[in-house]
């Protein structure tokens, strides 16, 4: 079973996204003050008095949105309220009760949940000022303050107070994470929800409608896994300094490196982009499993050549990382997307692949003797052996006599002999080196 749930819902810019991160310990959501920045479910695990539970940020409910997001948004906060087993309904006591404020109070009322009142932005409390929020019909308010943290530790124990109907659940230790990474409008959305089979994160052609790193469960055959859906990332020139998509872009980064594996969606509708030799160039140094979508495939006219001549695109300008497979699918209409989750399965698989220290140095001292080592002043470069050193990625140390006398090719073709003879398709391998003296062997 899953964590208990506990969803934060209110109109925008009441602080929820302060709150989230004052629960869960650590800055997730954007904290900005501008209606409108969280707009999508965010999720974390969080604990308190013993219990483990789900906090979700929601986008803000709002009648009116200035960029036309309003009804997207209520939907996002709707499978929130629907997927919680305990909502947090905040209100701003700065701006006091508004008409809206009542109109969610009504929806939540009619949600046959647990609704906890937080009243937010208390910084001086005074009790008297909570009076007023009781004609809400939500019972007793909680004063805090999200910024100082005051407060908020009665509200986690109102929470935890439901949850001893609620069993405490397995933990999402060893679940894999995929973090879908790509520009704006490449699709990443779009493939999270075809994959998942419902409108888990919005959808839109305007660029730049994902802002945060967003977490969505995920089921296949039977086994757990986490979609990462990222906010697009634009060329650094085009980004504003101190922007919402600044921040967006550090929450990006955060997310390639916790995840599992990478994909990197492209929208094969246009040319392959520097900015998207960029982003594969991000996960391919992290040394992450990696699988590359070409998206929208439906939008280009095919031939029997077609995707060969895509393939060698790929070739050229994703020179660096040769071991990637490329996926061809579109999400708008479904076509080849069960291709994906395997290529992502072969890349974490070989990612964690272990050689046997005699089939590795089999094959090293066979490419040994097929091209000869280079030389420098007239001394040769020997490898005495070689053992594997970890996995994600697999990773080698050569034992070589002087590890000056390694040239970057001869350390390309060692790798590219390593991949001839082993399947390490979709993921990065490290071949280092260490002096070792021959006597001592």
């Amino acid at each position: 079973m899953s964590l208990p749930v506990v969803a934060i819902v209110g109109r925008s810019n009441v602080g929820k996204s302060t709150l989230f991160n004052r629960i869960v310990g650590k800055r997730i959501s954007i904290e900005k003050d501008e209606v409108g920045v969280t707009r999508d479910r965010i999720y974390a695990t969080a604990s308190w008095s013993g219990y483990d539970f789900t906090l979700i940020d929601t986008g803000g409910i709002e009648l009116k949105s200035p960029d036309g997001f309003a009804d997207e948004i209520a939907k996002q906060a709707d499978i929130a309220v629907t997927m919680s087993d305990i909502i947090l309904y905040v209100v701003d006591t700065k701006a006091g009760i508004l008409p809206s404020d009542i109109e969610v109070a009504e929806k939540l009322r009619k949600a046959n949940k647990k609704v906890i009142l937080v009243c937010n932005k208390m910084d001086n409390y005074k009790e008297e000022e909570l009076y007023e929020y009781y004609s809400l019909g939500l019972g007793q308010p909680f004063g805090v303050s999200s910024v100082q943290g005051k407060g908020v530790g009665d509200v986690l124990d109102e929470v935890v107070k439901s949850f001893k109907n609620l069993s405490q659940k397995e933990n999402d230790d060893g679940v894999i994470k995929i973090a879908i990474l790509g520009k704006p409008n490449a699709g990443k959305s779009s493939i999270i929800n075809r994959l998942v089979g419902e409108n888990r994160v919005i959808v839109s052609s305007v660029a730049g409608t994902t802002r945060d790193a967003i977490d969505v469960p995920f089921n296949y055959n039977k086994k757990k896994y986490l979609l990462i859906d990222t906010a697009g990332m634009r060329k650094k020139s085009a980004i504003e300094e101190e922007t919402v998509e600044q921040y967006s872009i550090y929450r990006t980064i955060a997310s390639l490196k916790r995840a599992d594996v990478v994909v990197v969606v492209i929208d094969a509708s246009q040319q392959i982009s520097e900015q998207d030799v960029k982003i594969c160039a991000l996960a391919h140094n992290e040394f992450k499993p990696i699988v590359v979508v070409m998206n929208k495939w439906d939008l280009i006219e095919k031939d029997t050549g077609t995707q060969n001549k895509f393939n060698k695109q790929l070739e050229t300008d994703l020179a660096f990382m040769n071991y990637v497979k490329p996926v061809y699918l579109s999400a708008l209409t479904g076509k080849k997307i069960d291709k994906l989750m395997p290529a992502v399965l072969e890349a974490y698989q070989n990612a964690n692949k272990e050689v046997k220290k005699g089939a590795l140095n089999d094959i090293l001292q066979s490419a040994y003797a097929v091209t000869s080592p280079p030389t420098k002043k007239g001394k040769k470069l020997r490898i005495f052996y070689a053992t594997q050193s970890g996995v994600c990625p697999p990773s080698f140390v050569l034992f070589v006599n002087d590890t000056s006398l390694m040239t970057n090719n001869y350390l390309r073709y060692l790798e590219n002999t390593l991949r001839k003879s082993i399947d390490f398709t979709g993921t990065p391998i490290r071949l280092t080196l260490k002096s070792k003296r021959e006597e001592d062997l």
